[in-house]
Order: C-alpha cells, then structure tokens, then sequence
C-alpha cells in the first residue's frame, strides 16, 4: 500500500451451496450462485475493500427443490466489479488469472450442485478460496527516475495531472497518472511511479511496488537529472550517464523483459549552468558506452544497456523540449502500435492461409 493507494488485496470467496432436492418426486436443487471478478472503469481496489469490509465474498444459495417448482433456482451470482489490469493470484502465489480491459469477467468461485438421484438428494458446497488481487498500472508510458530527476513537474507540463511538487527526495510516493491531450483528441495515459532508489530490485524503499508498475506500462521513460543525482549526503554522488546505467541496471535485475520495452530519454533541468556542457559529454558517453565503462565501478554497469528510441534535453522549468517530447512519445507509441497490428494482419493471413489449404486437401 501507498498510503491510501491500495495496489494488492487478499479476499475470501465462496460459491453459493446448492438447494436441497426433492426425493419422493426426483425433484433437483438449484445449483449454487457463483462468484465473478469483473473489470470495470474508474473501479480501484480501495472500493472493492470498503464494499466487502470483512474481505469475505459468498453468493446466493440455490433454491431448493418443492412440489411447485421440482427444479430449483440457481443462486444468485455475485460479481465483483475491479480495476482493469488485475492478476488474481492463488494463496500460493501463483498466478491463475487476470482481467486486463473494462467488462472482462473471472470466475472465482464455482456455485455448488443442487441435489438430485445421483447425491441422494443431499447438495454440495460451493467452492472455496483465498484470492489475491494485484494491481499492476495500466498506462502507455512510465514515468523511470531516481527521486527528484523531475519526474512530477514533467507530469504536470505534459498533462493535467496536478502531482505534489517538492523539492525532496521521494515525494511522489503512490502513482500519479495524467493524460497527454493531443490537438486531433488523441489522448497518452502517463503513470508518475514511486521515485526508484538504488537497491530497489532488492526491496529497499518501495522498490518491487515500482518495479510491479512498470512491468504493465508499454513504454518507458526515463528522466535523468543533467547535473547528476545524489540522494542523501551518505550516498555517492552519480553523473547523469551513471544515472542511466543505475536505472537500466534496476529495471534489469529486477526483470529482464523490462529492458525490451520502447524507451525514451528526457533528459532534465537544462536550464541549468553548464548544463549545455555536461550534455556534450553525456550524448558522447551515450554513444560510445564502452568507452567510459571501465572508468565506473562494476556495481552501476548493468549487462544490458537500454536502447532508446529518442534523446530530448528538456527543461520543465522553462518548458523548453516539452512539445517536441509529448511528439516523440505519439510518434513512439504510434510506431509501436502499427508494428503490433501489421503483426497481427500477417498472423491472420497464415491462419486464413492454413485453414483454405486444409480445406482444400479435404
């Protein structure tokens, strides 16, 4: 939990028990109600907990088997309504499903058989269990950065999002989203994640929490402080090239895939002195990574470096480079978005082609 952001929740659900039959006229108990996870919009997590305060989910009983009516009427379901991009996890820990756009459903919970010949009449009991409902961000681009890289004022520039702005490590400490308006409607949803800390993929801060997030975002981008970063007077001071390794190395370890997504790099506060400078030095370090390597100690260099669709100095402050970075993350997201579908028509067209050949032999 973020404060009030809940982002993961353990419930108890149950399958309604079926009705008693009928013996002396065969009679059949309505079976037991079921219990459905459904997502629907602008639903949170924090909702589902005050609606079901005791965390426990049962639904209806099946009517019972009588003269007037010899089968008996099925429970009443009971649905759920959740946020969209939902894993549903067992007591264990293992993933057995997930709801991800607004309307689909999940089966929780099977209702229990009514009576009937085959159970001496008798019913049985619905089907039990402890669920685990995880939330991961739905968002097209994430917000990567170590604590004051800038992250919340960018947010705030590009979109309609109105983050807490301060001046100190850690101040966004649950996930701010805003939305990107585009002049021809198109909207980007932008998800602000929990400022990411060295260590994180070993849970220090609130590092899993962050990284959890960002597995669900399509595209990543990094904010990267020009003049470089330090958290505390305790911690080492890192250039803005370390920076970008410290995080590709987080995003790294804590998942691989993560390394896979579409990147981008705002690189922020060129408002700064000297801030022209030092972006000199690091596109050249950016360029040629292999050549300032072995001046860093092994514990900044990750085994992967992040390739990044476009590099846009920016100054949130100024607002220099925010038109040009909300265009690179359209054109980005645009790109992918084509690639996805061309991928989709050319699987389509071998299915369409695989089946007319099978057709054809028979």
């Amino acid at each position: 939990m973020y404060g009030t952001f809940i982002d993961d929740l353990r419930l108890y659900v149950r399958g309604g028990t079926g009705g008693m039959g009928y013996p002396r006229l065969g009679g059949e108990g309505g079976r037991g109600g079921d219990v459905y996870f459904v997502a629907q919009e602008r639903t949170t997590l924090k909702s589902v907990k005050n609606r079901y305060p005791q965390k426990r989910i049962v639904a209806g009983t099946g009517a019972n088997s009588s003269v007037r009516a010899l089968k008996g009427e099925k429970g009443k379901d009971c649905e759920v309504h959740v946020p969209p991009g939902i894993s549903i996890l067992d007591d264990d820990g293992k993933q057995i499903g997930e709801v991800n756009a607004a309307g689909e459903r999940f089966l929780a919970a099977r209702g229990g058989l009514g009576g009937s010949l085959a159970t001496n009449f008798l019913p049985s009991k619905g089907q039990k269990r402890i669920l685990h409902l995880d939330l991961k961000l739905i968002a097209d681009v994430g917000l990567v950065g170590f604590p004051n890289a800038g992250k919340s004022s960018l947010l705030s520039k590009i979109s309609h999002a109105k983050p807490e702005i301060a001046n100190y490590a850690f101040t966004t400490i649950q996930p701010e989203l805003g939305k990107i308006m585009y002049a021809d409607y198109k909207q980007i949803l932008v998800a602000d994640l929990p400022g990411l800390i060295e260590g994180a993929h070993a849970n220090k801060g609130m590092g899993h929490k962050f990284l959890k997030h960002v597995e669900r975002t399509k595209h990543l981008l990094l904010v990267v402080d020009i003049s470089g970063f330090q958290l505390s007077t305790k911690t080492r001071f890192r250039t803005a090239f370390e920076t970008i390794l410290l995080l590709t190395k987080e995003l790294e370890q804590y998942k691989e895939e993560l390394l896979t997504k579409p990147a981008l790099l705002a690189i922020n506060k060129m408002d700064l002195p000297c801030a022209k400078d030092n972006l000199n030095e690091l596109m050249k370090q950016l360029q040629n990574p292999q050549d300032s390597l072995h001046l860093l100690q092994e514990e900044v260099i990750p085994e992967n470096t992040l390739k990044f669709r476009d590099i846009i100095p920016i100054s949130t402050y100024t607002g220099e480079g925010i038109d040009e970075l909300k265009a690179c993350v359209r054109k980005s997201l645009d790109e992918e978005t084509e690639q996805e579908n061309a991928e989709y028509r050319k699987k389509k067209l071998l299915l369409l082609q695989t089946s007319g050949e099978q057709k054809h032999r028979g």
